[in-house]
């Protein structure tokens, strides 16, 4: 909608619906695909594959396998939980269907929480603990069946759960296969892993995955799920290969197991497995310079320290902002098979959300657990989750790739993404202007990290008063523009070196005159647009980084009619009308008057309409005009636009990556990186070899 001064507002319901692959709650009305993560993790014996995942859903039915146990019992008790509820996740599917025969999916996307200061596990003594630890005395004959329930979330007309499973076996022989079948009240929907799930009904049924099918006597197998249900949770029976178990909420610990049944084999084996020498695996690479790959900016290009015209052209993976602690995906996947591939198919930058809660965390020496399949990614078993974030940096360095760290939330938390602004009542503002300072000083001689997206996407609405993000000069506490710049100041003072990215707000004043304090709640005397998406504060109050203006990035968010159908996508739209409704006036005029360099932050979604009409128009918008971007994203569990990969995490949508492949850097054929020393992959050149952007 434009009045006669072609100023386009979006009513507040479309606004606060807003847009990216996180960002839309199914009650507003975005439409969101569930990402099924089926793909079976085989061949691994011997060690249960811990998949630790934050909010593991609370319901397992093992049913029938090969052999049956006999005289088992198990009784069914009511979960007794206080789990946290999310306003919503960032790629949480469409849960509405019940799937059935689910090989070892992996948990929606950010659907995970993480518990405040849980630290390392010692690994000495995680081998000698159990790893389930029951708030009563565990059932000494037969099959225990314990589960914890980690968080819950709403999801439309569902009420989600993360449980994990732990099935022990006491019955005083060994189980070779098995099947759990679980009576679960208002059962609607499962996702889960270390097995094979189906949805019968209000029966959930949990066979065993290669791995894990023997259960030997005393032995511990723990299995986990994100499960829907439109009732209060509740298990009303279980039976393991058809003899009834004994059911009750406790304390499940997948990490604990894997060590566990790690230390039990080696045991056996008479052949204990060395500790990985994790220092050594720190090691940063000696084809690395350091020093010489520090960007600038000169008008709207970015530049090398030669006055070289670069590209940004990158990707998003999330995980380290949902409670994952790690990249999401790890689960079915490796880490460094997935930095090469990323490296590979020629990104030269990934986009890194975290949140500010995990890195004040990790400044005072508390690091909470990261969840992935441990054995999978076996080298990570020895580090604590700030040392996985190291060692992947040393990854990307080793493939010529940059990292670009991303506060997109004040806590840790799968739909923290969802609060207006950058703290909240348990992370202050001085909490999130720490966590940036922090990691600048840790990182300032380290330029893998060459820039900081300061916060994802502020926002809020007009009748939100202090609490929606605003753009002026005042000194305002929810003023984003002057908390942009006093923590860049703050940045910078720490590393001079790094760029700093600032994105945009939601809502801005039309008439400056008469309210540019923000105190008017009518919707009609604001421009709109995606959260992130509204620059249009910049040609008033443009953010002042003093001398160190040449550091400074702006960075807009965009997407497609898939996330949510905003006005400027009613009718047959076309480049022309998206230019004059949306992008001119919200933030592409920063890069037509050469007032700085723009990278757009996320912009992606499915590859089918209504959405691939605005994708091709978006990439031509990129393409022509060289505009730095990281594409939204890597993750297959981004449920309102998809990812790059698969449900296994490894295997590449093809077609989405060629569509993208036409706006990443490329000399002669050659992906090109942003380090001078080192080549982007197998499949690209130096910045030093490139002849830059023109």
């Amino acid at each position: 909608m434009e009045n006669e001064e072609n100023k386009t507002l979006v009513a507040e319901e479309q606004a606060e619906a807003k847009k990216s692959p996180e960002k839309q709650p199914l009650s507003k009305g975005v439409i969101t695909a569930f990402s099924l993560m089926g793909t079976a993790i085989v061949g691994l014996t011997g060690a249960l594959i811990i998949t630790n995942l934050p909010d593991t859903v609370p319901t397992e039915n093992p049913t029938a396998s090969t052999t049956a146990v006999s005289g088992t019992t198990v009784s069914v008790t009511a979960s007794d939980t206080t789990s946290t509820s999310p306003n919503g996740t960032e790629a949480s599917a469409d849960t509405t269907t019940a799937q059935t025969t689910i090989q070892t999916t992996t948990p929606s996307s950010e659907t995970k929480e993480t518990t405040a200061s849980q630290t390392k596990a010692d690994t000495t003594t995680a081998t000698q603990t159990n790893a389930v630890t029951a708030e009563t005395e565990a059932v000494k004959d037969g099959i225990l069946i314990e589960y914890s329930v980690d968080n819950s979330w709403e999801s439309g007309n569902e009420t989600m759960q993360g449980v994990q499973f732990g099935i022990t076996n006491n019955s005083g022989s060994s189980v070779s296969g098995w099947k759990l079948v679980l009576e679960i009240e208002g059962l609607s929907s499962c996702q889960g892993w270390n097995g094979t799930y189906t949805v019968n009904g209000s029966k959930l049924e949990i066979t065993n995955a290669e791995y894990n099918g023997d259960i030997g006597n005393g032995g511990t197998v723990v299995v986990g799920c994100n499960l829907g249900t439109t009732s209060s949770f509740k298990v009303k029976s279980a039976t393991l290969n058809g003899t009834a178990c004994d059911v009750k909420a406790g304390k499940v610990d997948q990490n604990a197991q894997n060590n566990q049944n790690n230390n039990n084999q080696n045991n056996q084996q008479n052949n204990s497995q060395p500790a990985v020498d994790v220092s050594k695996l720190l090691e940063r690479s000696e084809n690395a310079v350091q020093g010489d790959d520090w960007l600038y900016t000169d008008g709207n290009r970015i530049v090398d320290k030669d006055g070289k015209a670069v590209w940004l052209t990158g990707v998003n993976w999330f995980g380290y902002n949902t409670g994952t602690n790690t990249f999401d995906g790890l689960w079915n996947s490796q880490l460094k098979p997935s930095v090469e591939a990323i490296a590979n198919h020629g990104f030269n930058l990934i986009r890194v959300p975290i949140s500010a809660e995990l890195i004040n965390q990790w400044a005072k020496g508390e690091y909470p657990r990261a969840n992935y399949n441990n054995a999978y990614n076996t080298e990570l078993n020895d580090m604590n989750s700030l040392e996985i974030f190291e060692y992947f940096l040393k990854l990307a360095e080793e493939k010529g790739i940059k990292v670009m760290p991303d506060i997109h939330s004040a806590e840790t938390d799968a739909s923290g993404h969802n609060v207006n602004l950058w703290y909240t009542s348990k992370i202050s503002a001085e909490d999130f202007y720490s966590a940036l300072e922090w990691m600048a000083d840790r990182y300032k001689d380290n330029d893998t990290i060459i820039a900081y997206d300061l916060k994802n996407e502020p926002h809020g609405k007009p009748h939100e008063g202090d609490g929606a993000a605003i753009w002026n000069d005042s000194t305002d506490a929810n003023n984003w523009k002057y908390v942009a710049e006093t923590a860049a100041a703050r940045i910078l003072a720490k590393n001079p070196n790094v760029l700093i990215l600032v994105e945009g707000t939601e809502i801005y004043p039309i008439d400056l005159s008469s309210n540019s304090d923000y105190h008017s709640t009518n919707k009609d005397d604001y421009y709109f647009n995606w959260w992130g998406g509204n620059l249009r504060g910049v040609k008033d109050y443009p953010v002042n980084l003093g001398q160190y203006q040449n550091k400074l990035v702006y960075s807009p968010h965009d997407y497609g009619p898939t996330v949510y159908k905003q006005p400027w996508f009613e009718g047959n739209y076309t480049f022309d009308s998206l230019m004059k409704d949306c992008w001119k006036d919200n933030w592409f005029y920063i890069h037509e008057e050469n007032t700085a360099p723009l990278l757009i932050g996320e912009w992606g979604g499915f590859m089918r309409e209504p959405n691939l009409t605005w994708m091709t128009y978006m990439r031509q918008l990129i393409k022509e005009n060289k505009l730095n971007h990281t594409f939204w994203c890597f993750n297959a569990n981004s449920g309102d636009t998809g990812g790059l990969v698969l449900d296994d995490f490894t295997t590449w949508d093809e077609e989405k990556y060629a569509f993208v492949k036409e706006v990443l850097w490329q000399d002669n054929g050659k992906f090109v990186g942003l380090d001078h020393a080192i080549p982007l992959g197998d499949n690209g050149i130096t910045l030093s070899e490139a002849k830059g952007i023109e």
